[in-house]
């Protein structure tokens, strides 16, 4: 639960930094969800980042799960709309 401290704009920066293609988005229940499509070393590297978080953040907990690539993604990092 990261709400209030700019984590998604802060994924948002981090991924495009890293090239890294996907999206970010709050979820109901004050999680944030991040799908990331990327090399093994950009999904190590942004997950480092992920787990600082912005200043003033307190991240507890970052889990990955596997996803399917999903193309209308590819060459872009977004900001979704919350689910």
């Amino acid at each position: 639960m990261v709400q209030g401290v700019g984590y998604r704009f802060f994924t948002q920066r981090a991924a495009e930094q890293l090239k890294v293609s996907g999206f970010v988005r709050n979820l109901w229940d004050g999680r944030v969800e991040v799908f990331a499509m990327g090399t093994t070393e950009q999904h190590k590297e942004l997950r480092r980042q992920l787990e600082r978080g912005p200043f003033g953040s307190d991240v507890t907990e970052v889990r990955e799960e596997p996803a399917t690539i999903e193309s209308q993604y590819e060459n872009m990092f977004v900001i979704n709309p919350s689910a």
